[in-house]
């Protein structure tokens, strides 16, 4: 679904103001953490965009709340760290078939991640802000889009507002705020349109002073 011209204005806020330095100087990864091996890692990601994507399809699940850019974030997150069974498939609309990702096989600790998101004040909880997502959850990558893996997150910040959006491959999905009432706020677009955005505060690419940068969960390997 590529974003449509009258909806281009809607970008701009998913995130309540956070008083913070811009985000493109918190290189330092979130330290101490629980990994995931490299298979691991790959299968997340795989769920990952499979989750992203249902959204994307077939509108948001009733189980995803706080639905803006750090909620399609940490539902996606989430679900992909759950077990795939035919139970959770059919709550999420998602049909078995070859495509699906192998399973996680998760240990204890690593299971255990699910809903742990280190918040600014150091506690942990189910919820977390886009800017506590990139300081304290993940690790910087770079600010060339080129380095990006599928289920990376960019990173915008306009100082006292942010904003996140999932790296698909070609496209990148975010939420951003709806404009009519039957819109439910998910976008997907192509990385050729969005780095030649008229709007050149979401651009990602290294001259914009508002592009943070690509950023990595930090369990992964």
């Amino acid at each position: 679904m590529t974003v449509s011209h009258g909806r281009r204005a809607a970008l701009a806020v998913c995130v309540a103001a956070v008083a913070a330095p811009k985000a493109w100087a918190l290189r330092a990864a979130a330290g101490g953490q629980v990994q995931l091996s490299q298979a691991q890692s790959r299968a997340f990601q795989a769920w990952m965009l499979r989750i992203v994507n249902a959204q994307i399809e077939r509108g948001p699940s009733p189980r995803w709340t706080h639905r803006d850019c750090a909620g399609l974030v940490r539902f996606a997150v989430n679900e992909a760290l759950t077990v795939h069974d035919a139970k959770w498939l059919h709550a999420n609309g998602i049909a078995t078939d070859r495509r699906l990702p192998p399973e996680l096989e998760l240990d204890a600790n690593q299971a255990a991640l699910r809903n742990r998101w280190v918040q600014t004040d150091g506690k942990v909880g189910h919820f977390v802000t886009a800017l506590a997502l990139v300081q304290h959850n993940s690790r910087f990558v770079a600010r060339e889009i080129s380095q990006a893996l599928p289920g990376d997150l960019l990173f915008f910040d306009q100082g006292d507002e942010q904003h996140l959006m999932v790296w698909m491959g070609a496209r990148i999905a975010y939420h951003t705020g709806t404009v009519t009432p039957d819109d439910n706020g998910l976008r997907t677009v192509d990385i050729k349109e969005l780095t030649s955005w008229k709007d050149t505060r979401w651009q990602p690419v290294v001259n914009n002073p508002n592009f943070a940068g690509v950023f990595r969960l930090a369990f992964l390997s």
